[in-house]
């Protein structure tokens, strides 16, 4: 008895947690193909990230349900995150209920359970269609040039002037982000179909008039556009190189790519994105300082952020000579100090913290190498990986001990010193020469006489 009251308080606590987040999504749908699975995909920054994939069973039926993130567009189908082939795009808010045939080539609404929303959506799809099974499905579709898709283009984008005409939802959200939708979904085949193999190509004098109304400027003025579209961030870079070939500029490798394509790009953030873009094809750590001196500025979200760590981090060696991290820290004192204004000494840097034994074990020899270097050019740091709320603790123990050296605060293990060297267990000791290279990453501890010995050459040099 006991048990079931307290499965039931969870139920209910379960119930009440989920009356208060936004009711699910529910798809049911059937799957004409030879393949036998359905993914879904959410949008994030201008890209796909698949969240769910179902199987169908024996006859191709499926389901799935899931609570959105947000509401706008998502996109099921077969494809992949890269491309549109096989997959489509729907808009979901909380409660939606879809109903659909899925195959290689389309989709078919089914029933009346779907959102007005969604059946707008449909009849944009099938209005473009033409231009998405040439331009985006071309592999399904055989050969097709510019002397059959620019016609079609034009007439289709001249359709589109009047085609949401007597269609509102009452979804004011979704009437204003459709327009949006219908703007990147034509740039999107309008520059796909160029940058795609065809058997001929057209001269940019042989661009029908819609390419002349396409400009990156345009979209790019806010994230909203690029941000909120299932491929956005790959139809920006598309749309400045059709406008780079309209100006007649080519395409340039490394930082002067960079700035060409970026020359397009009025938003900071996306001038982030469009940077992190090139610096994915860089092969040495090199190649992204010099870029990131440039562009880092320009690294203003989470993602951002996260995703430079991402790319610089396999292009870092570590090898003895190499540039060191740029740290700055504050002191005990809240000065603060960095790597750069220690020029001409030798530093040795203890990651440690005050709840590790190991790292406590090590202060007597770290005070004792102190004075046996005193009026030497070398510089003891040691950098604290506590986490703020104990910065306290720190000062404290500082004052206790009396521990020597330039005292500074990480601001907890996750700091930017720990990222770069991919510290993942203290103590650690780093030592670099008075130019601030890299010396080496893992010295020997305090406690060994070895450290002393490689200090001491160091100085000398």
């Amino acid at each position: 008895m006991k048990i079931n009251k307290i499965l039931t308080a969870i139920l209910l606590t379960t119930l009440s947690l989920t009356s208060l987040a936004q009711n699910p999504v529910q798809v049911k749908g059937l799957l004409k193909s030879k393949r036998n699975s359905v993914k879904l995909f959410k949008v994030n920054n201008g890209k796909l990230v698949e969240i769910a994939n179902v199987a169908t069973n024996k006859t191709g039926q499926f389901g799935l349900m899931f609570y959105p993130e947000y509401e706008g567009v998502y996109v099921i189908g077969m494809g992949n995150d890269l491309s549109g082939a096989d997959n489509y795009n729907f808009y979901f808010k909380g409660g939606d209920q879809l109903d659909v045939t899925l195959n290689d080539s389309t989709y078919v609404l089914n029933g009346k359970l779907n959102s007005k929303e969604n059946m707008v959506m449909e009849q944009w799809k099938n209005l473009t269609y033409p231009l998405y099974k040439k331009s985006i499905n071309f592999m399904r579709a055989g050969n097709s040039t510019f002397m059959d898709y620019f016609p079609q283009q034009e007439e289709i984008v001249a359709k589109s002037k009047t085609f949401l005409a007597g269609k509102a939802t009452g979804n004011a959200k979704f009437d204003k982000q459709i327009k949006n939708i219908m703007e990147m979904d034509l740039t999107n085949f309008a520059t796909n179909f160029l940058n795609t193999p065809r058997s001929a190509h057209p001269s940019v004098e042989e661009y029908s008039a819609f390419y002349s109304t396409l400009k990156a400027p345009k979209i790019a003025q806010t994230t909203d556009k690029v941000y909120d579209y299932p491929y956005g961030q790959r139809v920006l870079s598309s749309l400045i190189s059709v406008n780079m070939r309209q100006d007649g500029k080519a395409y340039k490798p490394g930082l002067e790519g960079i700035a060409i394509f970026n020359s397009y790009v009025p938003n900071d953030t996306l001038k982030g994105d469009i940077a992190l873009d090139f610096i994915a094809r860089y092969k040495t750590y090199d190649e992204y300082r010099e870029a990131m001196n440039v562009y880092d500025k320009y690294m203003l979200t989470k993602s951002q952020k996260e995703k430079s760590q991402a790319l610089m981090s396999p292009l870092l060696t570590y090898k003895a000579g190499t540039d060191a991290f740029q740290f700055s820290y504050p002191d005990k004192d809240g000065k603060t100090v960095t790597l750069a204004s220690l020029k001409n000494k030798v530093v040795l840097v203890d990651v440690w913290a005050t709840w590790c034994g190991p790292c406590k074990a090590e202060i007597p020899f770290l005070k004792s190498l102190e004075k046996d270097l005193e009026g030497k050019p070398i510089q003891i740091i040691s950098l604290s990986t506590d986490d703020p709320k104990d910065k306290e603790k720190w000062l404290k123990m500082i004052k206790d001990e009396n521990l020597g050296g330039l005292q500074l605060f990480a601001n907890g293990p996750g700091n930017d010193f720990s990222k770069y060297y991919k510290i993942n267990a203290i103590p650690r000791f780093l030592v670099f020469d008075k130019n601030g290279k890299i010396v080496t990453v893992d010295s020997p501890r305090p406690s060994d006489p070895k450290l002393k010995q490689l200090l001491l050459a160091e100085a000398a040099k």
